[in-house]
């Protein structure tokens, strides 16, 4: 196929004609998206100054769609998040009705958004709410936990929490299945020390369901461990035929782990080793397994030996 030979004269002229046609496009491009534009947004709603003597429940969804006056750019851009990523609605007014409008708080809400933006409106425009009796329920805490230790190291006692349980305020029927309160997740690795810290309980879900105090102490008591060996007597139980049983051996050597604090008081009634004749007699077997179902506080067993025994059966 032929080609079309061009002179110098005339690449330079199509080389002008598309350098222009390039920044007319730019410049077209550039005053359209400065222009002013409307579009919309979903965006989550949160209140604030709630009522202090009332229990309420909204009648709507939590989402609403905004309304937005900006440029072309935001709106080019809208997919990036540049625009309000919530709406705060006042309740004042709910000590006088069962509903609020945006149409009322317009002004106080696009205060707290750029001035490049502006929104118009809000659907749905008036949100109502469902009142009831505000009650008071006192729930435990109950600690959320991720721990690690250094070697030979773990908790050598109970946690502590100060104070212990929460205040919780709001609607009846919410508080009717609330029976303790989590606290946000708390994280510790590598721990070789007692720990104490404070921590925040987690946030109530629901905006009209309120906790005292916010934060909670958390004393996490921690020692070194070292090992202890105990020989237990084993006691048969689902002895329902009341056989005469000869277990051997009738005793069972278990190691464990234990505080350097507790390691004298580590006796053998803190412990209990048993067998299942039940297992004979359902299931015919030679050798019972044996269960440690009693052991002392944050004890760590480590082995028990034999993990079987042999009996005797005497009739």
């Amino acid at each position: 196929m032929a080609l079309i030979k061009l002179t110098a004269a005339e690449r330079r002229k199509i080389s002008i004609f598309f350098t222009c046609l390039i920044l007319a496009v730019i410049t077209w491009l550039f005053f359209s998206l400065s222009g002013k534009y409307e579009y919309e947004v979903k965006t989550v709603v949160n209140f604030k100054n709630l009522p202090v003597n009332k229990a309420f429940n909204p009648l709507q969804s939590d989402t609403v769609t905004l309304t937005v006056q900006g440029t072309g750019w935001q709106l080019l851009f809208t997919r990036l998040r540049l625009y309000p990523r919530d709406v705060k609605v006042d309740l004042t007014g709910l000590s006088k009705r069962n509903y609020v409008t945006f149409t009322d708080q317009m002004r106080a809400i696009n205060e707290a958004y750029s001035s490049e933006q502006k929104i118009v409106s809000v659907n749905p425009d008036t949100l109502y709410f469902d009142f009831s009796t505000r009650k008071v329920k006192k729930v435990p805490v109950r600690l959320v936990s991720k721990l690690s230790f250094v070697k030979q190291y773990g908790q050598s006692g109970k946690i502590e929490l100060k104070p212990d349980s929460v205040t919780v305020t709001g609607p009846a029927e919410a508080l009717h299945n609330i029976s303790y309160w989590e606290t946000d997740s708390f994280v510790r690795e590598n721990i070789s020390n007692t720990v104490t810290d404070k921590i925040a309980l987690h946030k109530a879900s629901a905006p009209n369901i309120t906790i005292f105090p916010p934060l909670t102490e958390v004393k996490i008591p921690v020692e070194q461990f070292t090992e202890k060996q105990l020989y237990l007597p084993i006691r048969v139980v689902n002895n329902t035929q009341y056989y005469n049983v000869k277990l051997i051996p009738e005793r069972v050597k278990v190691t464990f782990m234990v505080s350097l604090s507790d390691f004298e008081n580590a006796v053998e009634d803190d412990f209990e080793a048993v067998v299942d004749l039940s297992i004979w007699k359902n299931y015919g077997a030679n050798m019972l397994p044996i269960k440690i179902v009693k052991r002392k506080s944050f004890a760590r067993i480590r082995a028990v030996e034999p993990s079987q025994v042999r009996f005797i059966i005497k009739k």
